[in-house]
């Protein structure tokens, strides 16, 4: 399959197979668990859960165990990591690049964590436009946080790994975005760490 940017076709491929292994568990559910309780906190009326580049499902997993009634959906644009989405109940599965879906129905939250920081920066309103269009009510913005952008050597490779103020450019570039909530997340945290994560929750008016 072909891609309109060299981030695409690192993460759909050997690299996007191994951050698997890295990146699963019982640990890291929990964590994601605590995270989300505190972000769902700001919601309501929570019936409908979209995640952009959900990798295996452990975000939705805790959302899942948070709220057991909303209907979840993922968009993942690794092979593999579609495969154990495909085997998880009850998710609605989209094996496809974020920049190549087409929002078919708004959900109440729209989901991206960690995946921001790993888009192309040239694709990046397109993709704010994406989370905007899918989003009926809320967006949750969980990334690595800079008040300018940079870039940052990722596991040796160059040209992977970008930190910004990705909450402020949407609310910039959408005038009815309202950040609703925010918080940090260290990665030495005595009971459920994540990777100094900076969360945005942001509401459309």
């Amino acid at each position: 399959m072909s891609y309109k940017t060299e981030q695409e076709q690192f993460w759909s491929g050997e690299f996007g197979d191994e951050y698997i292994g890295r990146n699963q568990g019982e640990a890291s559910i929990a964590s994601n668990t605590a995270l989300f309780s505190t972000i769902l906190k700001s919601t309501n009326s929570i019936s409908s859960v979209i995640e952009f580049g959900a990798n295996i499902g452990l975000n939705l997993e805790a959302i899942k165990r948070l709220i057991p009634e909303a209907q979840l959906s993922a968009i993942e644009i690794n092979e593999k990591a579609v495969s154990q989405l495909k085997e998880t109940k009850n998710i609605n599965v989209y094996h496809s690049s974020i920049l190549d879906f087409n929002p078919d129905e708004e959900r109440d939250l729209v989901l991206i964590k960690g995946v921001l920081i790993h888009i192309n920066p040239d694709e990046l309103k397109n993709v704010y436009e994406l989370l905007y269009k899918t989003s009926r009510k809320y967006i949750c913005v969980a990334e690595y946080y800079n008040p300018s952008p940079v870039e940052v050597r990722y596991r040796g490779h160059e040209g992977k790994l970008f930190k910004r103020d990705f909450a402020g450019e949407i609310m910039d570039q959408f005038p009815d975005v309202k950040l609703i909530d925010y918080g940090f997340v260290y990665h030495r945290d005595n009971n459920f760490p994540q990777d100094d994560t900076t969360w945005f929750l942001l509401e459309k008016q």
